[in-house]
Order: C-alpha cells, then structure tokens, then sequence
C-alpha cells in the first residue's frame, strides 16, 4: 500500500513501467539509464540487457511518478533511443 509520501495525488501515483530501449552506436557509452534516474527522480531497474558494439538493446524497468516517466521517455526518444513498453510480463524473476 503506498505512503501518503509517495501517492499525492491520482494523477501523481507512483508507478512502474516496462520499457525495451534500443540505443544506436553512438549512444552505447552514456550514461542514459543513469540520467534518465537522477534528472526526472526515477528508480531505473535493468532486467535485461544485451550490448554490441552496433547496438544496445535493454529491458528497463521505471519506478516514479506518472509524469516523470512519460518525460523521461520524451528525453531519451528526443536523444535517439528507441522507446517501447513491454506487453507481455516475460522476465518476472
């Protein structure tokens, strides 16, 4: 059940959401995972990741307001990342 601290309001509850990244060569060595959590106050989680030299394919896992998240998203599509949920729950642990 979530704490007075972490649900505001309905439209400020935190959430998780499951996104597959797909980063082009020039973006493999930033920092983006790390970014993305300190620049819109979200708990990035990596579940899976598999990085080349040509390509960096992640399943990121986003803790953090609603409003966070859909604005980091904006950010790293803006930055060349490509950004798409994940719809079937595959890598519960």
């Amino acid at each position: 059940m979530p704490t007075t601290e972490e649900t505001v309001t309905e439209s400020n509850e935190v959430e998780q959401s499951r996104l597959w990244l797909m980063y082009p060569p020039r973006l493999i060595k930033n920092p983006v995972i790390w970014e993305v959590g300190t620049k819109f106050d979200l708990v990035p989680n990596v579940r899976q990741a598999s990085v080349t030299d040509e390509i960096g394919i992640v399943c990121l896992e986003l803790s953090g307001l609603r409003e966070n998240i859909k604005a980091a998203v904006k950010w790293m599509e803006e930055l060349g990342v490509s950004v798409e949920p994940v719809e079937i729950n595959v890598i519960e642990s």
